[in-house]
């Protein structure tokens, strides 16, 4: 995949170089303001800063503000890593996604994180299929695993991603091929869709939708009435929006923004996003973040110099947290 180098034009708002590489000179992140409503999110003074790197390929974050820490997936390395300002960067978990005894290669490891109600880690695991709670504690991480979703009516997942927590405990979680050594064509896949799915409080396991074609990340609005979904499929580069009926179900799909996907090389599709407090989208995808309001009018966008693969909030929702490839990058949006 080819790194996103963004041409500077005469639309470009504000330029933040915060850090330099020595041997290309590219800004770590660019800040494009679209609307004045973009400005009071994210400063055109926004500071950048590469945390740690060394990863394959890195994914999943989640700030846990109780201990100060960052937690991440190196979803080809099988690892969990942390990041603390004491420490830097270790490894916090190994394995984090497949537990098996045959040799494979591909994305084997932990994706998507986040926490329980009760404060337990939740992963998706690709390499073993499901969607898991680690059984330790978050300062004494051990890989001991209960499956909260393994098979949905017989059929194993392909390979979980994404999360995301209703407050009643429901979790809702996004299923493409990724995963599978051979993707849509491996021979282990065992349905015919990629699908979106809930695990209820009480365990059972619903399909909500087997029309996204390669369901990704995923966040819930806050009021918990509508629930958005992105598309890492470059042929419908979308984010879809629907409502959440009585029983927590999807209904009335529609686009709530589509990519425009770039014309001179791979650069990234719609991947993971987080919604702040206020119902604003900072979503992963072609070039960096895109940050849209509510009704998914475009704010404004924060370029990136490689590879977005998600984010994750600081408790205070003014720092954000951006797996980048082979790294992970902190910024101060304000």
């Amino acid at each position: 995949m080819n790194s996103f180098r963004s041409a500077l034009t005469a639309t470009a708002i504000a330029l933040c170089c915060t850090q330099v590489y020595a041997q290309t000179k590219k800004p770590l992140i660019t800040v494009k303001s679209m609307d004045p409503a973009f400005d009071k999110l994210v400063s055109k003074d926004a500071k950048a800063e590469i945390l740690a790197e060394g990863f394959t390929w890195s994914e999943g974050p989640l700030w846990i503000e109780k201990h100060k820490m960052l937690l991440l997936s190196d979803v080809k390395e099988n690892k969990i890593y942390k990041w603390t300002a004491g420490k830097g960067k270790e490894v916090y978990l190994n394995p984090s996604g497949y537990t098996g005894t045959i040799p494979r290669g591909g994305e084997l490891g932990s994706n998507g994180l986040g926490l329980s109600n009760d404060g337990k880690l939740v992963i998706c695991q690709d390499g073993n299929r499901q969607v898991v709670i680690m059984d330790a504690p978050l300062d004494k991480p051990e890989p001991k695993f209960k499956a909260l979703a393994a098979n949905y009516n017989g059929l194993k997942f392909d390979s979980p991603n994404d999360l995301t927590f209703m407050s009643n405990g429901d979790i809702y979680f996004t299923d493409p091929p990724y995963g599978l050594e051979k993707n849509v064509g491996d021979p282990l896949k065992e349905a015919p869709y990629q699908g979106v799915y809930r695990i209820s409080k009480n365990g059972k396991v619903t399909l909500l939708t087997k029309e996204i074609s390669r369901p990704n990340g995923i966040a819930l609005f806050p009021g918990e009435k509508r629930i958005l979904i992105a598309n890492s499929d470059p042929a419908k580069p979308h984010w879809y929006v629907y409502d959440l009926d009585k029983n927590g179900l999807l209904t009335n799909e529609k686009i709530f923004y589509t990519a425009e996907m770039p014309k001179n090389g791979y650069s990234g599709v719609p991947d993971g996003l987080k919604i702040d407090k206020q119902g604003n989208v900072f979503a992963t995808g072609p070039g960096g973040i895109f940050v849209l309001n509510s009704s998914g009018k475009l704010l404004g966008k924060i370029e990136v110099d490689d590879l977005a693969s998600n984010c994750s909030f600081s408790a205070d929702q003014k720092t954000i947290y951006v797996t980048n490839n082979r790294r992970v990058i902190k910024i101060a949006l304000r």
